[in-house]
């Protein structure tokens, strides 16, 4: 039978030999580790929560890590850690985002806010009550991020952001806050217990300006 050839005139068990016996001499010994990289430590200050903080950290640690792990502020929860759940929401200049995705380095001289800021003077803030009041929470984990997204919602539906459903985006007009814009607008984050319903009241409670 006649030896089938590839290209460069090997057969197909010579190449795969070959290729093989080139992976074998190139791998590391046993046993061996691979070197890790140096950290690379940057530089930068963040206004967390009304307090100025520098930081001297490796420059791949997320903001997310930063505030748990080296500020102890541990309200704002560690859900996927891909910015599917919601669960790290925070503000940034008042904007919400997911602390997971962004680097701590890029918000140099940027103002934070927590869930731990929202409060002042030992007063909760109106949505943290309107949650408590209209039990928008059972077992509390994503609630941190829940509320900082609802703050933050209010914001965009002042300044007239629109969203999926809003209707007549084109007329200059304000956004009537329905259940369906509560409902897209906090789409981001998710509650395994189900407590939507009440998420849906307390925000709107907040909106209408009801006291808790």
């Amino acid at each position: 039978m006649k030896k089938k050839e590839g290209a460069g005139g090997f057969s197909r068990r010579e190449f795969v030999g070959t290729a093989v016996a080139g992976t074998v001499t190139t791998a590391l010994p046993l046993g061996a580790q691979p070197q890790e990289r140096p950290q690379e430590k940057a530089k930068y200050k963040l206004r967390i929560n009304g307090e100025a903080h520098e930081f001297e950290l490796d420059a791949r640690v997320t903001l997310l890590d930063l505030l748990r792990e080296h500020l102890q502020l541990t309200g704002t929860k560690k859900g996927c850690d891909h910015g599917q759940c919601g669960a790290c929401t925070l503000l940034v200049n008042g904007q919400r985002i997911n602390s997971c995705l962004s680097l701590a380095v890029m918000h140099d001289g940027d103002e934070i806010t927590t869930i731990e800021g929202l409060a002042r003077g030992g007063e909760l803030h109106p949505m943290q009550a309107a949650f408590i009041q209209h039990d928008g929470l059972q077992c509390g984990y994503c609630t941190p991020g829940q509320i900082c997204s609802a703050v933050a919602l209010l914001s965009e539906m002042k300044t007239g952001a629109p969203s999926v459903v809003t209707p007549h985006i084109a007329d200059v007009r304000p956004i009537e806050l329905t259940d369906d814009e509560i409902r897209e607008r906090m789409s981001g984050n998710l509650c395994r217990c189900g407590a939507y319903v009440g998420i849906v009241a307390a925000v709107r409670s907040v909106a209408e300006g009801q006291k808790a």
